[in-house]
């Protein structure tokens, strides 16, 4: 695959207002996208930055963990966005912007694509993508998040981003899901898109617009599993999200909130 093509990426933004958006950024090769925007001054509100990256050579997942991002194998993408005030479900917001991802892979003809709490996006039982949230600064009253997203394209045979994983059995691109997979940069605009609308409405309406959907996309709801935390571990099985984005886990005593963690399958739905 080749590099991208910055002109044919910002031909493709129509959904985005040129008001709205600040700047662009296309890299051939940056340590992090996630890491750029973090040290870049903050949009206006309600106005974005994004930059999109061919490869990165530091990628970030949840928890520190290593995104691999080779040259040309998957999208790459963050988008800095600044809330007039401080949405009182900021923690919700990374599940938000999983169902406008989903929603995107729908209207790319890509079925079947759910949603594993809170960040990782699920196609074919396997890993297809994943979202990075990070609070950058406090601006008076307001906050600016940073926004990543991570998508397989199109992954070498030897590489399995989903190895060592503790709930996918594999890493799935979408050239193994569509038989005409579009170009990166028009997907890239479709995501880029995708996320500053979520972010606009979730500043509007919070989680309460997204959360009917992303019932519909849960890929664990009524799993088995374990959720490994700082200081213990909890079984259970999945039941959903409260209106706050918290997992909601189905224990021997009784239904608990989840916060934050790392889940483990530990057995089939139920």
């Amino acid at each position: 695959m080749t590099g991208l093509d910055k002109s044919l990426l910002r031909r493709s933004l129509g959904g985005v207002p040129t008001s709205k958006l600040e700047k662009l950024d296309v890299f051939e090769s940056v340590a992090s996208t996630n890491s750029y925007l973090l040290a870049e001054p903050p949009p206006a509100a309600g106005g974005i930055r994004v930059a999109v990256a061919d490869q990165q050579t530091s990628g970030r997942g949840r928890h520190s963990n290593r995104w691999l991002s080779p040259p040309g194998a998957g999208i790459y993408l963050s988008l800095a966005y600044t809330f007039a005030g401080q949405p009182a479900e900021l923690p919700a917001l990374t599940l938000a912007l999983g169902v406008g991802i989903v929603e995107v892979m729908r209207d790319l003809n890509v079925d079947g694509v759910k949603l594993k709490w809170p960040n990782d996006i699920v196609a074919l039982e396997g890993k297809l993508g994943g979202v990075l949230t990070e609070a950058r600064t406090k601006s008076g009253d307001g906050i600016t998040v940073v926004a990543g997203v991570g998508l397989n394209v199109d992954l070498p045979e030897t590489l399995d981003v989903g190895a060592g994983s503790d709930w996918a059995q594999r890493a799935v691109d979408l050239k193994s899901l569509l038989a005409d997979c579009p170009e990166r940069e028009l997907i890239a605009a479709a995501l880029i898109a995708s996320l500053f609308a979520s972010m606009a409405t979730f500043e509007e309406q919070g989680f309460a617009a997204f959360a009917n959907a992303w019932q519909r996309h849960d890929w664990l709801l009524g799993r088995s599993v374990n959720v490994a935390m700082s200081n213990r571990r909890l079984a259970g099985v999945a039941a959903g999200v409260d209106a706050d984005g918290a997992l909601l886990l189905d224990t021997t005593e009784g239904r608990t909130r989840v916060i934050n963690g790392s889940i483990i399958l530990s057995g089939s739905r139920e």
